[in-house]
C-alpha cells in the first residue's frame, strides 16, 4: 500500500470488520488505526493498532485470545497502554 490514503481507508476497513472480534480477547482495551512500531520506533507503516493493558507472550495466551500479525492483509501493531478509563 503506497498511497498513505488508500493505506488508512484500507486499514479503516479491516477496523470495522474486525473491532467486535478483538476486544473480545483477553487485555484489549481498544482498536485504532496508527503507526506500527518496532523496537520502540515507529515505521511509518499504517497499521491495525490493538491495544492492550499488557502484553503477554503469545505462548501464554489460550489460543482464541492470541492476536494476529496480519489481519486481511493489513498489518497488526499490539501496543501496551495499561487500563483505560474515562476522564471528566
Amino acid at each position: 500500500m503506497d498511497d498513505p490514503q488508500e493505506a488508512q481507508a484500507k486499514v479503516q476497513a479491516v477496523k470495522r470488520v474486525h473491532t467486535a472480534e478483538l476486544m473480545r480477547k483477553a487485555n484489549v482495551v481498544g482498536v485504532g488505526v496508527g503507526v506500527r512500531y518496532r523496537g520502540g520506533l515507529h515505521t511509518g507503516e499504517i497499521a491495525l493498532v490493538v491495544m492492550v493493558s499488557r502484553k503477554v507472550p503469545p505462548a501464554q495466551l489460550a489460543p482464541q485470545d492470541v492476536i494476529p500479525s496480519i489481519l486481511d492483509g493489513v498489518p497488526v501493531d499490539v501496543q501496551e497502554v495499561g487500563k483505560l478509563s474515562a476522564q471528566s
